[in-house]
């Protein structure tokens, strides 16, 4: 497939329903619609969103652009694998363990140097998910290795909804976010997370991990005020 990502071009995820894909293309012509909006890159954008839509606004067009996605990123993951990068297994094969070549290099800082903090996540203003808050349920291949409840009893001053699932089970999301933030971002990705995405987003939020990307622009903007 070439060219970019329907997904991406009208903001949703890529598990997002069709009512969800189709709000989000009403809302995009509206605001770049030449009737509306002015100048080049409206019209450059205009064009972009009605060339997704016309890739995933139809099930049936969105259906077969999925499988092809999904091909891609197999034959990818595989070539990955298969030790394209020159890795070699302890037989020496030729050939890097799948497991560990589609592992990402770990980022290590520098002796002595302390651990580096991870940017914020920057996401649109207009940024959703796109994902369902109905149905999903509990998939039990999403339970970590050391089992439900593994961290505890929960530390207390609880807020925000409790969890049933898990090794954080019993907790509340308020809990869970000042022991460990990576397992909020970890939950708001799955299917599993999917009732508490709005909770799970504010929190980001107020943390600093994730942003809008107007925001940030205006910060940056502020760098250059005149004191």
């Amino acid at each position: 497939m070439s060219g970019p990502d329907p997904y991406k071009v009208l903001q949703v995820d890529p598990e997002a329903e069709d009512e969800v894909i189709a709000a989000a293309y009403r809302r995009l012509a509206r605001k770049y619609h030449p009737d509306t909006a002015t100048g080049a890159e409206a019209v450059g954008r205009m064009q972009s969103i009605n060339a997704a839509w016309e890739v995933i606004g139809n099930p049936t067009r969105r259906a077969t652009y999925d499988r092809q996605r999904a091909v891609e990123a197999a034959i990818s993951r595989s070539g990955v694998a298969g030790g394209t990068a020159g890795g070699t297994d302890a037989g020496g094969t030729g050939h890097a363990p799948a497991a560990d070549a589609a592992r990402p290099a770990p980022t290590q800082a520098p002796s002595g140097a302390p651990p580096r903090t991870p940017e914020p996540e920057i996401v649109s203003r207009d940024w959703s998910s796109g994902r369902s808050t109905v149905g999903g349920g509990y998939d039990p291949s999403m339970r970590t290795a050391d089992g439900t409840g593994a961290a505890g009893q929960p530390p207390g001053n609880p807020s925000g909804s409790v969890l049933n699932f898990g090794r954080y089970a019993g907790w509340s999301l308020g809990e869970v976010s000042r022991s460990n933030l990576e397992y909020l971002e970890w939950l708001d990705r799955m299917p599993i997370g999917r009732p508490y995405r709005d909770e799970i987003d504010a929190i980001l939020r107020q943390t600093g991990r994730r942003r809008s990307a107007e925001a940030d622009k205006r910060d940056r903007r502020g760098l250059f005020r005149r004191r």
